[in-house]
C-alpha cells in the first residue's frame, strides 16, 4: 500500500510540474495562446481623409486576419479626450494599443496609462517626441520634403518665387520636417525665392485656398508652391486656378489623396507629391501589434518607404488604393 500510494503522489506531482511549465511557456510568450485579440485604436483626429483613411485601413487589415476585433476612438483634437478614450480602452481590456496621433505632438498621459496596464502600444505615423511606445511605424517626412524640392529644383530652370504653406501650429515636428526638407533642396539654387506663407492652413483644403489667395495678393509673381500636405495644396489649386494662374503656378505636396493623384494623373499644374501611404501604414500598424501579442519581440522604429508620384506613375498609385 505505501508503494502505491507513493507511485500516486510521484504521478500527481508530476502532473503539477508539467502544469506549471506550461503557465510559464504561456506567460514567456504574450498572448500567443489566445484565439483572439481585442486592439484599441485611439485617434487624435479622424477629420482629414489621411487621418480617416488610416483608421479604416486598421479595421480592414484585422478584418482580414479574422480573429482581431477593433474598438476605434475619435478625440476631436483634443489631448485631453485622447487620455481619457485610451483609459476607457483599458477598461474594455484591450489586448494591445494603436495610437494614430496626427498633429499631436505628445501623449505622456496616454502612454503612462497604457505603460501602468502592461499592454503593448503601436503608434502609426506620428512618433511622439516624449514617451515610451512599444513600436512606432511611419514616414521619414523630411526625406519626403527634399525629394519634392530636388523635383521643383530640376523643373524651375530658370529661377522664381517658391510658395511654402504649412499645416500648423508652429512646434509641429512632421510639418517641420517636410518644410525642412523642401528647403535643403531648394536654398541656395540660383534664382529660387523661398516665401513661406504667414498663417497656417490647418492641414485642409478650405484652409489651403484662404492662404493661397493671401499668398497671390502678395506675391503675384509666384512660379511654384509646396504645400506640407496634399488636401493644403487641392485647396490653393483652386485659388490659383480662380486667379488664372493655373499655367504659371506649379503645385507640390505630400501624402498622395486620391483627389491630388487624379490630379497629377489628370496633367494639372499639380505636378508631384510624396506618397505617404495611410492603407499601408495603418496595415502595418494592425500587422506589428498582433505580432507582439503573438510574442515577437518588433522592430523599434520602422520607416515606410515614400515614393515620389508624377504624371508618368501616378496611375499606378490611384489603382493600389491609397486614401
Amino acid at each position: 500500500m505505501r508503494r502505491i500510494t507513493g507511485i500516486l503522489m510521484a504521478a500527481a506531482l508530476a502532473v503539477g510540474v508539467t502544469a506549471c511549465g506550461s503557465d510559464d511557456d504561456g506567460g514567456g510568450g504574450g498572448a500567443a495562446a489566445k484565439d483572439s485579440y481585442t486592439i484599441g485604436v485611439a485617434n487624435f483626429m479622424l477629420g482629414g481623409p489621411y487621418f480617416s483613411g488610416m483608421d479604416k485601413a486598421i479595421a480592414a487589415q484585422a478584418k482580414k486576419k479574422g480573429n482581431v476585433e477593433i474598438i476605434s476612438t475619435d478625440a476631436n483634437g483634443d489631448a485631453a479626450k485622447l487620455a481619457a478614450n485610451v483609459e476607457d480602452l483599458l477598461s474594455k481590456n484591450v489586448d494591445a494599443v494603436i495610437i494614430s496621433g496626427g498633429p499631436l505632438e505628445s501623449a505622456p498621459a496616454a502612454l503612462a496609462a497604457i505603460k501602468a496596464a502592461g499592454k503593448p502600444v503601436v503608434l502609426v505615423d506620428r512618433k511622439f517626441q516624449t514617451g515610451e511606445y512599444t513600436s512606432w511605424i511611419g514616414p521619414d517626412n523630411e526625406a519626403i520634403g527634399k525629394q519634392n524640392g530636388e523635383f521643383l529644383a530640376q523643373r524651375l530652370t530658370k529661377g522664381g518665387k517658391v510658395a511654402i504653406i504649412k499645416g500648423g501650429p508652429a512646434d509641429n515636428s512632421i510639418g517641420l520636417a517636410r518644410t525642412n526638407g523642401v528647403k535643403a533642396a531648394l536654398q541656395g539654387k540660383a534664382g529660387i525665392t523661398l516665401v513661406e506663407a504667414p498663417d497656417f492652413g490647418g492641414w485642409s483644403s478650405d484652409g489651403g485656398l484662404t492662404v493661397m489667395e493671401s499668398l497671390l495678393a502678395s506675391h503675384p509673381d509666384l512660379v511654384a508652391v509646396f504645400c506640407e500636405n496634399d488636401a493644403m495644396c487641392l485647396g490653393a489649386q483652386r485659388a490659383i486656378a480662380d486667379a488664372g494662374k493655373a499655367a504659371q503656378i506649379v503645385i507640390a505636396g505630400v501624402d498622395g489623396q486620391t483627389e491630388a493623384l487624379k490630379a497629377i494623373a489628370d496633367g494639372t499644374n499639380y505636378l508631384v507629391t510624396g506618397l505617404n501611404d495611410a492603407d499601408i501604414i495603418g496595415a502595418k500598424g494592425l500587422d506589428r501589434a498582433v505580432e507582439i501579442l503573438g510574442g515577437a519581440t518588433p522592430e523599434k522604429d520602422t520607416v515606410v518607404d515614400s515614393p515620389m508620384v508624377t504624371k508618368e506613375n501616378a496611375k499606378q498609385h490611384m489603382d493600389s488604393g491609397v486614401f
